[in-house]
């Protein structure tokens, strides 16, 4: 009766479960997961594929240690066990010995622990082996048999004792019996139990007579309506009326001169809303982006709830669908049972309100749960901890890079008990975005448990939740908004005499040349969806300038599109006007706008319908089998066979049907919607108006949101290329985040590593209240701090106002706190004047400051470049490779990225991203034999030699040989004198070599 949904204790998968007692010739199929609910509708759903009787419960135990056993009666009684299985839960307390009184559950207690003032429904278990003793009692009123079944064999026996061990975090050896289960808790046939009980048949009667009167009933019928929240004003008639209203209302802002074609298609969509009663999850999503527009809130809403005018409209959205042709059946149709996807994002520092305001602005809401699953190398780890063995062998096997028949036994139980616990579910967790708002209670389904967030979340997963007809919110955190957020704060700040910016003008940043130029020379650093190494190199070869370009582009990055080679074919069209005349001309009617190849997920929509003839209803289940979400196999494969059938039907050679299928298939599951891709269009769009005008304020939002797709240094290294002079963390001008002053940006102390936040508190804190420090002395004499604490703000430069050299300023630190803490400053009515120390004069190396800087921010702050013990020579920058195609050169750049990807072979090759001394963006390929030979190691400066080659105008460069280029030795452990030497020496020959920066 046990799944492995009992987590680190159950073996079987639910299915297997299902199979066994569908092979065992049994009554009833009864699964009761120890303190788990789970799989329990999941359970039920193939229960009722298979006509199979299911009946649930929840085994409760503290540990391995059972207290009682509930089984439902009915839909009641599981309300019950979820009711107390998540009171439980979310206080973290310990089972009772006694149940509660439940009206609805049969309870069974372990065998001689039934309470004396037992009611009627509850009963004492016998397990086979507990037959002698129950003889000697001759007890036998409310007694019943029912055997408990966790494993199969000895095998599963050792996996589910392995899984103890974990959960425990103990040895193997030492793991107590009482937190295991007895060996002999197999899985019996039917007959095999009813055999056992032989002696005592009125036991196992007893039994069946009580699961007899369960009746538990789930409707998972694909033609109900959902099971979110129904309504939202109370009334459908209401609901229907108040969604007209906000939707004509909306016109006059997206549609001042709405035609005939976006009011019928309006009204297109309103009646079909209203008929798949979708009006309140419409009315929902108003109401969140409602609230966030009235604080003040950033949010992007795509999905394929993007399509819609409605959502338009109703500004859940941003995308007009009517400019950008977004096909209405990929929103939503008639053969469609779930609502559409609305993914709204919101800034990261706006997220937790809006989740806030959605539990107490709704009555039955919860935060949807997943499952952290087992991985291999953790369970690898795991396991050889519980075996014993030393971290040195433990770290082989975790690399994989071993031959099994060369391992001691020890090892090889290690690596075959891995492979059987890999997948396994091994703990609850939460869902990145999903929120599920239903109708009636969520303990109608399923147990909550209470994460860190503090609110309640489900036991079961999206997949499920859909089966049950429970359809997600997804309330998604986004750094790119909350860039954009405060980069027009910082502007504000920075350059008051500016007007105030309207960052949603989507008609004058489409057209804005400074924006077309970015996206030309993809010059996109910082930018949302458009910075990373591919997307820059895809913008360079499409040569994308405009709106729809870019949105196109959103689609063709994703791994599908590229993987069935149309990615390439994409460009050639793009750039080749004459090559779109190799499309199909069915296909080339289809989607002309990307010139017959197909580019978003709705495209397989319109393939399936008009070049293969399927309805709607049938494309649509084709698109979301193919999206790796759709469990239903057999509806999928009968649609397949269909678009084949109706293909040879209509006359397409076969050839053709297999060429186009094949591409469907390699990329459905990966391409965004069209509306997805035109919603990040748009925040890139924003973005890069910010970028294009405010270069300087943009890099500081973005080095305070923590970047995107690089890291820190990257875009500190962009604002000096704008211009920007880069200063340390300052006591006096810094903050916690970094900030601007004209050109001159002050990195924030958040970049500190290792400085508490509520130092840095306590003495922005001490500032604001009395005014700037003059003095170490004096911030001493202010600010309650560790000598550890100041000694970092010291060597981050950080009073430097002083004029005092670091080590002066150690020696100072040093005489005044020596090894105390001051917990309080002293008030005192007169400061008394500062003890004055004659010091000798303490030598300084060059580049001391830049390891200080590479130790506590991460990065240097002056041209790593400058640190090389040699400078290379014989190289060729990143803007001369034109020149060279098709010839061996060596260049030279820092590392900023390198991508790992897999060939056709499964062999590991590397995309390589530097910066080259001039401050450019260079590109390596690192072939498998390559890879393996020169691998890279980490930051650095790397010479790489081979073949430049190129590609629809992206050059790069074919990797033959890599070296990492040694820097010199850190100066604030170099013999002082003699180092200082050769680095004068060094640095009047590096002179004007390099212009990183």
């Amino acid at each position: 009766m046990h799944s492995h949904y009992s987590l680190r204790y159950g073996i079987l998968s639910p299915e297997e479960v299902l199979t066994h007692y569908d092979s065992g010739d049994f009554p009833y199929a009864l699964l009761c997961d120890v303190n788990n609910t789970s799989s329990m509708l999941d359970f039920v759903r193939m229960a009722q594929k298979k006509q199979q009787k299911a009946i649930v419960g929840v085994d409760f135990r503290n540990g391995a240690a059972r207290k009682y056993l509930a089984i439902a009666k009915n839909n009641e009684g599981y309300r019950e066990i979820n009711d107390h299985l998540s009171e439980y839960a979310h206080a973290k307390k310990p089972f009772p010995d006694r149940a509660p009184r439940f009206e609805h559950c049969w309870v069974i207690y372990p065998f001689g622990n039934l309470p004396e003032d037992r009611s009627v429904n509850e009963f004492e278990n016998v397990e086979i082996d507990e037959l002698p003793a129950y003889r000697l009692r001759n007890k036998g009123e409310h007694c019943i048999g029912l055997p408990t079944m966790t494993f199969r064999n000895k095998r599963d026996f050792n996996t589910h004792r392995l899984l103890r061990a974990v959960d425990n975090n103990t040895l193997l050896s030492k793991l107590p019996k009482s937190e295991q289960a007895s060996e002999t808790d197999r899985y019996l046939d039917h007959t095999t139990i009813i055999d056992g009980y032989a002696d005592h048949p009125e036991l196992h009667q007893n039994c069946l007579d009580l699961l007899e009167e369960c009746t538990f009933e789930f409707d998972f019928g694909t033609d109900k309506p959902h099971k979110n929240q129904q309504t939202y004003t109370g009334s459908a008639k209401e609901d229907e009326a108040l969604i007209t209203k906000l939707a004509y209302d909306g016109l006059a802002y997206r549609y001042p001169d709405a035609n005939d074609m976006i009011l019928k298609r309006l009204e297109k969509e309103l009646d079909i809303i209203r008929e798949k009663k979708f009006t309140s999850y419409f009315l929902i999503n108003w109401d969140i982006t409602s609230y966030a527009r009235s604080k003040g809130y950033f949010y992007v809403g795509r999905g394929s709830g993007a399509n819609s005018i409605v959502a338009y409209l109703l500004r859940i959205t941003d995308v007009d669908p009517i400019e950008l042709d977004l096909y209405f059946e990929r929103f939503i149709n008639l053969y469609r049972q779930n609502p559409p996807d609305f993914d709204i994002d919101f800034s990261w520092t706006d997220r937790e309100d809006i989740t806030r305001y959605i539990f107490e602005r709704f009555e039955h809401v919860t935060l949807l749960g997943a499952y952290s699953t087992f991985q291999y190398r953790a369970v690898i780890r795991e396991l050889g901890k519980v075996f014993g063995l030393p971290k040195h062998e433990i770290d082989l096997l975790s690399t994989g890079n071993f031959q099994l028949d060369q391992l001691d036994e020890l090892s090889r139980l290690v690596v075959r008990y891995s492979e059987r616990i890999h997948g396994f579910p091994n703990s609850l967790t939460i869902h990145a975005a999903g929120i599920l708002i239903s109708q009636e209670h969520i303990h109608n389904y399923c147990a909550t448990f209470l994460p860190p967030k503090g609110y309640p979340t489900t036991h079961f997963d999206m997949v499920i939740a859909e089966d049950a007809g429970l359809y997600k919110f997804d309330i998604l955190s986004q750094r790119g908004l909350g860039k954009i957020k405060e980069s027009l704060d910082i502007i504000k700040y920075n350059h008051p005499e500016e007007p105030p910016i309207d960052i949603h003008d989507m008609k004058r940043f489409k057209e804005d040349e400074r924006i077309k130029h970015l996206l030309r020379t993809a010059k996109a650093i910082g930018c949302f969806y458009v910075e990373s190494p591919a997307m820059r190199n895809l913008m360079k070869k499409l040569e994308v300038d405009d709106y729809l370009g870019l949105v196109a582009a959103s689609s063709v990055i994703r791994p599908g599109v590229s993987r069935s080679g149309m990615m390439r074919e994409y460009i050639l069209r793009t750039r080749h006007p004459e090559k779109r005349e190799e499309a199909h001309p069915v296909m080339l009617d289809i989607m002309p706008e990307t010139y017959g190849i197909m580019v978003y997920q709705e495209d397989v929509i319109k393939v399936a319908h008009y070049f293969a003839g399927l309805t709607l209803g049938e494309a649509d289940v084709l698109r979301r089998g193919m999206s790796g979400k759709f469990r239903s196999r057999a509806e999928f494969d009968k649609a397949k066979d269909k678009f084949f059938s109706n293909c040879k039907e209509k006359g397409h050679p076969d050839e053709m049907s297999a060429e186009v299928w094949r591409q469907i298939e390699s990329f459905a599951g990966y391409a965004f919607a069209k509306g997805h891709s035109a919603s990040y269009a748009v925040e890139s769009y924003q973005s890069l108006f910010l970028k294009a005008y405010f270069p300087l304020e943009y890099m500081v939002a973005t080095i305070n949101n923590f970047g995107g797709f690089y890291r820190t240094e990257l875009y500190v290294h962009e604002a000096r290329i704008h211009g920007a002079e880069i200063q340390e963390p300052c006591i006096n001008r810094g903050r916690a985040d970094s900030v601007i002053f004209g050109n001159i940006i002050v990195l924030g102390f958040g970049l500190v590593k290792s400085l508490e936040h509520r130092t840095i508190e306590r003495f922005l804190l001490a500032r604001k209240e009395e005014g700037p420090f003059h003095s170490l002395e004096e911030f001493v004499d202010r600010v309650p701090i560790s000598i550890e604490q100041l000694v970092l703000l010291i060597r981050a430069n950080a009073f430097r106002f002083t004029g005092k050299s670091k080590k002066t300023l150690l020696w100072d630190a040093h005489l005044l706190l020596g090894h105390t803490s001051k917990k309080e400053p002293v008030r005192t009515l007169f400061r008394s004047a500062p003890n004055i120390y004659q010091l000798p004069e303490l030598y300084t190396a060059d580049f001391e400051d830049a390891f200080d800087q590479m130790e506590l921010f991460g990065f240097p702050l002056c041209d790593p470049f400058a640190l090389l013990t040699e400078a290379p020579g014989g190289y060729v920058n990143a803007r001369d490779l034109h020149r060279y195609v098709g010839q061996k050169v060596a260049v030279v750049g820092y590392l900023v990225t390198s991508k790992m990807t897999s060939t056709v072979k499964r062999e590991r090759m590397y995309f390589g991203t530097f910066i080259d001394p001039n401050g450019e963006w260079l590109d390596t390929v690192h072939f498998p034999n390559i890879a393996q030979r020169f691998p890279f190691r980490g930051r650095g400066i790397y010479q790489v030699v081979g073949k430049v080659i190129e590609e629809f105008g992206c050059y790069s460069v074919e990797a033959e040989r890599m070296e990492k280029l040694a820097i010199i030795e850190d100066p604030r452990y170099a013999e002082s004198k003699a180092f200082e030497k050769r680095m004068i020496a060094q640095k009047q020959e590096k002179a004007g070599r390099s212009r990183w920066g």
